[in-house]
Formats: C-alpha cells, structure tokens, sequence
C-alpha cells in the first residue's frame, strides 16, 4: 500500500522527510504497494503546499483504473463513544449527523456529482462513464469505546486513531449491519470532537495539522472497502476563516465541504489509479477552499438540494478547465 500526497510532484522532498520515520512513499503514477493507500484534504495551513488552480491548472488524466461508474452508495458512521482515551467528554449533536446524512443523501442527482459525469473507466474496448446515481444506503451510531490511542496527535493529545485502527473499525461495523465491499460503495467513518488520528503511530501526518480529512482503500475478502477518515469538523483549520455557515452550525458546515470533497474524489478515483493530474492532485484538490458564488439562503450557501443549503467546494471540469459549482 501507498501514500498518496496531494502533490506527487513533492513526493521526492517528502521520501526524504518521511524516510526518517520509516514510512514509505510511493512514485508518481499508478500505486504500488508500500505502506498506505489513502489521498488526504490538506488543512487550510497546508495548502499553499498542496494543490491550488496556479500550482497546478490541470487536466485531470485517466491512468486506467476503476471509477464508482453506478455513482455512490455511501454508509455514514458516527463513532461517538461515551469518553475520548483521556476520559475526556466526547461531542456529536443529533444536528451534526443530520447535516451530514443530508448531504449524503443529497448529492446524487445534483450539481457537484452532475460534474462527475464528464469522468469515465475503460475496460477492453469499453469506456463507461459515470452515472449520476448515488444515494445514502445506510447509517449507524457506534457507542463502542475508542481503542487505546495508537499515535499521537499534537492537535488532541491522548486522543488519537491511526489509520490501521479506522480500517478495523469499518470492517467492524461493516459486519454487524451486513455491509458488503465493492467499488461501488464508501463507508465514511465520522469522529467525536477531540478525536484525533495520523496514518500510523509515528504521527508524522495526523488531523488538523497535517489534513482535514481523506480518502482510501483497503482489500476485504478479496474486494476493495473504499473508506474515508472524517475527523469532526474543526473550522479553524478546516475551513477559511469568513466562510458562512448555512445550516447555523460550523462544524457540521465544515465537515460537510470536506465530506463532499471525499466523495466526489472517491468517485473519479476510487483505488487512487483513475483520475488525477500529472502533478498528482485529484478532482478536489485543484479546487479546494474554493466556494464560486453563494447565490442561495440570502449568500449564506452556494447549494441547495432538496429544500436544503449547504456550502460545498467547488470541483474540476475537464471540459471548461476550472473548478464549477454545476458541470459539466
């Protein structure tokens, strides 16, 4: 398995970095096993490192693996048990799952995943295209206590999950609703506040001061689990500062961009070998913290689907070179 970075044209700079503390980075291109499989949303701090429209223009390019071409049957988990490791109050109100199984449920059949459209596979002679057609096909509230901290997060000492024990955790609940593995669908994994997590135990790239969240896969029974880490909304790095809140509720708000980034990444890329630049950086990523034109609840949201406002990055079009709130 393999990191993947927002910018494999950094990749040598980080192998550097990284091989201090032992984890492997892979080359630029199609993945190759080494330790993780996982594309991350940088924090706000991070970005001028990661991907922006100046560093890198685009296009996106298919390199030949899978996309979620039935569109996405997502399963939200809300892993809020009583304490954090510390023994520290956990936090997630009954409005911030709301907010989040809203989206969710939302975001097939409208304009971000509209844009999703344009992104194909090709298998043989076949080119399948994305279908917009992805739903909420489950949700549940785990009350099971947080393992021992695996790593540590300077952003929520004592609190903290590594990636291999996000993995366990969805296979876990997986299991008990009778939850199947295949292209087509992603768990997303949803944290208490002051839950925090970093790809392994070293802590080298944890949540808040290195990304906000990610996206990745693991093989089950001989079939991929496409899972994304959504540590709990945290505006202050997750979110630029003056970005209006149009369910009244930042972290939820927050939250919600970066869930629509993963998703909408998971789709055109979901084993990390389909859509992405040549510099690296996937269909979120050229276009992240970037918000177009809020034009609905009175500026408050630049979407509304369903009777609902949310405010959602914008993502990339191939076809107009930019990043566009309805494509293609």
């Amino acid at each position: 398995m393999k990191v993947q970075w927002d910018s494999r044209a950094k990749v040598v700079f980080l192998s550097v970095l990284l091989s201090l503390q032992g984890i492997a980075v892979g080359q630029e291109g199609t993945p190759r096993a080494s330790e993780f499989n996982i594309h991350s949303l940088p924090a706000t701090h991070v970005k001028p490192l990661g991907a922006t429209p100046a560093a890198d223009p685009g296009p996106l390019v298919y390199n030949g693996g899978p996309v979620m071409q039935w569109g996405a049957k997502t399963y939200a988990i809300f892993w809020v048990p009583a304490k954090l490791q510390n023994g520290g109050a956990t936090s997630m109100s009954s409005h911030y799952q709301t907010v989040v199984k809203n989206l969710l449920l939302d975001y097939g059949k409208h304009s971000v995943d509209n844009n999703n459209t344009q992104y194909y596979q090709i298998s043989g002679t076949s080119k399948s295209y994305v279908q917009n057609y992805g739903y909420l096909a489950g949700s549940y509230v785990d009350t099971t206590a947080y393992p021992a901290s695996g790593c540590t997060d300077t952003a929520t000492p004592g609190n903290c999950l590594t990636d291999a024990q996000i993995q366990a955790e969805v296979t876990r609940v997986m299991g008990i609703n009778g939850w199947t593995a295949n292209i087509n669908n992603i768990f997303m994994l949803f944290t208490s506040s002051g839950e925090g997590s970093c790809f392994d135990s070293s802590g080298g790239q944890c949540s808040y001061t290195y990304y906000c969240a990610y996206h990745g896969y693991y093989s089950l029974a001989g079939k991929p689990v496409i899972y994304a880490n959504m540590p709990y909304g945290n505006p202050s790095t997750c979110q630029v500062p003056g970005t209006p809140s149009p369910n009244n509720d930042v972290a939820a708000d927050t939250v919600a961009t970066a869930a629509s980034h993963e998703l909408t990444e998971a789709i055109t890329d979901p084993e990390l070998n389909a859509w992405y630049t040549a510099q690296g950086n996937e269909i979120g990523d050229l276009c992240a913290y970037n918000y177009g034109t809020n034009s609905w609840d009175s500026a408050l949201a630049n979407q509304m689907w369903n009777g609902r406002f949310y405010e959602l990055q914008t993502e990339f079009d191939n076809h107009t070179g930019s990043c566009v709130q309805v494509g293609p």
